[in-house]
């Protein structure tokens, strides 16, 4: 089991919890999880194909898993995944 950690944007999707826990053996399988136990999640969090929303980063623990496995990263039990708005920007 993962404790996801839920941006204030998305936790009317997951009934304005600000975590939630999950069971699965990867980032995809315990975000999956989470949007099973609350439909209105998925949506905000994945692409019809699957794939995270470019818009979001996720973390496990203090990695991004863009630059690991992506949503294939194994995620230890007790594990805590963050999902957070992805900043943009820059100077002119």
């Amino acid at each position: 089991m993962a404790e996801v950690r839920i941006p204030t944007i998305l936790r009317p999707s997951v009934g304005g919890a600000s975590t939630v826990g999950a069971p699965g053996g990867t980032v995809g399988e315990v975000l999956a999880a989470v949007a099973e136990a609350h439909p209105g999640f998925g949506p905000l969090v994945f692409e019809r194909d699957g794939s995270l929303k470019r818009y979001l980063a996720v973390f496990l623990g203090d990695q991004d898993v863009r630059h690991q496995r992506g949503l294939a990263t194994r995620v230890p039990d007790g594990a805590e995944i963050i999902v957070l708005p992805a900043a943009s920007g820059g100077s002119r």
